[in-house]
């Protein structure tokens, strides 16, 4: 099985860590680096793991409050999906095994 990877998005603890407890509290800092986002945007930011991310945003946040990006996301590998046995034909043969002798010859074209 291969492993997936995936990560954690830590802002709201580096948030904590530097003394902004309020999601708001990044509004100024973000329109002070001209990056203008609502505060609703600036929420989900912060509580949600973020799937597209801008890479201005990120700078920003990562001079706004003073840390690496080691700090904000942590990457981790999840094991594989599983994958599920096939079930058996209708005509009792497994479905692994192919069509055998049914299957059609190759043409060839001289």
């Amino acid at each position: 099985m291969a492993a997936k990877l995936d990560y954690h998005w830590h802002l709201r603890k580096v948030m904590a860590d530097r003394g902004m407890f309020s999601t708001t509290d990044l509004l100024p800092a973000l329109k002070e680096c001209g990056i203008t986002l609502s505060s609703s945007q600036v929420y989900r930011l912060v509580v949600e793991r973020p799937e597209r991310l801008s890479l201005k945003i990120l700078m920003a946040l990562l001079d706004i409050l003073d840390c690496t990006m080691d700090d904000l996301i942590e990457p981790f590998a999840t094991a594989g999906a599983a994958k599920k046995p096939k079930k058996a034909a209708a005509g009792g043969a497994a479905t692994s095994d192919g069509v055998g002798e049914l299957r059609p010859r190759r043409a060839r074209i001289n």
